[in-house]
């Protein structure tokens, strides 16, 4: 059975990707006077990307293992859907991973050899990750391991996989939270279960910041996604998210206003926070405006108790 927290993160991930990649379509200037404005993008569909593109993949994974991940099986998957759909914007690391995964090779020694043997910390495995949180929130420690595991298939680097634990804890901190009141140190209590990192000094300063600091300051402290790397991106989201936890709209346009890899933080800001609301806060012109999920995967129940 697919928990009703995993779906809503998979749908708040998907909306908050689509939504996000529309501001790369206009100018600097356009796009920051229409976010202030919350003028929302016209042009229709909303396009998803290689964010909800993995997303699905993961998630479909886990609905066939009974929430468990099985790299070799998530890899041939992630492949798959690259090769059949190469054009959602993937980084172009993720082309030749995939590609080579694709034709055959080991995945381990494909991300192992990445980078001159460093790996990648590319925030690929945190933006993807949120339903798994979600869906395994109820243990803590399985949730943070598979998240690792599933990081573990494209991405061979500790920053990635502190990323994608992160996102995954986060959201399966908001996912417990349903009915309730949101956790106000949600930040902390992710960092709190993370290895060392620049994630989780990321996280902590993130934590540290007063009531009103803005989101330009907080994008020019943290980073906004502009360096695509899991350090610069999901201290940033997560800082969105822990402040919207109870309005997924408000969470995706703050998100937005920080620039840089919009796509992805607001890919991580929607599915947390949809973990605890579900998505029936989303104006309904951005609901229809969403290219839709493949007929797979069924609609959101609406129930957030």
């Amino acid at each position: 059975m697919i928990p009703p927290a995993a779906l809503d993160s998979l749908y708040g991930l998907a909306h908050g990707d689509a939504f996000g990649d529309r501001w790369f379509f206009a100018s600097r200037e356009e796009r920051e006077g229409a976010i202030a404005q919350r003028i929302t993008p016209e042009d229709v569909p909303w396009y998803w990307t290689d964010d909800t593109a993995q997303a699905l993949v993961l998630f479909g994974h886990l609905a066939e293992n009974g929430g468990s991940v099985r790299q070799d099986s998530l890899a041939a998957g992630l492949a798959g859907a690259y090769a059949a759909d190469p054009y959602r914007k993937y980084g172009p690391s993720m082309h030749d991973v995939l590609r080579r995964i694709g034709d055959g090779e080991r995945w381990a020694e494909v991300v192992a050899g990445q980078f001159g043997g460093q790996g990648s910390y590319g925030n690929g495995a945190a933006m993807r990750v949120a339903p798994l949180g979600a869906w395994l929130a109820a243990d803590l420690e399985g949730a943070a391991e598979a998240a690792a595991a599933q990081a573990a298939v494209s991405h061979h680097h500790p920053e990635a996989e502190a990323g994608a634990v992160a996102v995954a804890l986060a959201a399966a901190f908001a996912a417990r939270s349903r009915g309730g009141p949101a956790p106000r140190d949600l930040l902390t209590r992710v960092a709190d279960r993370l290895p060392g990192s620049d994630v989780r000094s990321g996280l902590r300063t993130a934590g540290r910041f007063p009531e009103g600091t803005s989101v330009r300051h907080a994008a020019e402290v943290l980073g906004s996604g502009y360096g695509v790397s899991a350090q610069d991106t999901v201290p940033f989201a997560l800082w969105c998210a822990a402040r919207h936890l109870d309005d997924l709209e408000d969470g995706l346009w703050e998100t937005v206003a920080g620039l840089g890899d919009m796509d992805t933080t607001c890919a991580v800001a929607g599915g947390v926070i949809a973990s605890r609301t579900g998505i029936d806060g989303i104006p309904p012109a951005w609901r229809a405006a969403l290219e839709p999920l493949p007929d797979w995967v069924p609609e959101p129940s609406g129930e957030t108790a």
